[in-house]
């Protein structure tokens, strides 16, 4: 049985900003709660989400943000060396971020679609499964 589903940045940050697919994205968490199944993020993804609303909304919009993030239903995995090898490997064959790279990574660990609206990850979609945020 496939896992909850990984959130890109992309994903998270569009929820977070109230951007268009934000509504996706308020229904994979409504769910993920109900059914006490969280979605999955990497660390290295958390980060990059950070330091863009630090940069794009101010240090205290990420202050409001990290105070409700942890009452989100979203389980944050650490860059383990397994999945460090699998991003290098995603890094190497295509041409990624590294943070899109750790995500791809998790999706195909946990056998799980990866949610996101990046373009950059239409390379990846002979690798895993992906659901497009329009």
């Amino acid at each position: 049985m496939p896992s909850a589903p990984v959130l890109a940045s992309y994903a998270l940050l569009t929820f977070l900003r109230g951007e268009p697919g934000e509504d996706l994205i308020a229904a994979l968490l409504e769910k993920a709660g109900l059914r006490d199944a969280p979605l999955h993020m990497t660390e290295v993804n958390y980060a990059e989400v950070k330091y863009t609303v630090i940069r794009k909304d101010g240090p205290e919009r990420w202050a409001e943000i990290a105070r409700e993030l942890p009452t989100l239903p979203i389980e944050f995995h650490a860059a383990d060396h397994r999945l460090a090898e699998l991003a290098a490997d995603y890094k190497a064959r295509f041409k990624i971020s590294l943070a899109d790279a750790f995500a791809s990574a998790l999706a195909k660990d946990r056998k799980a679609e990866l949610v996101t609206g990046d373009p950059e990850f239409e390379a990846l979609e002979k690798e895993i499964k992906i659901t497009w945020l329009k």
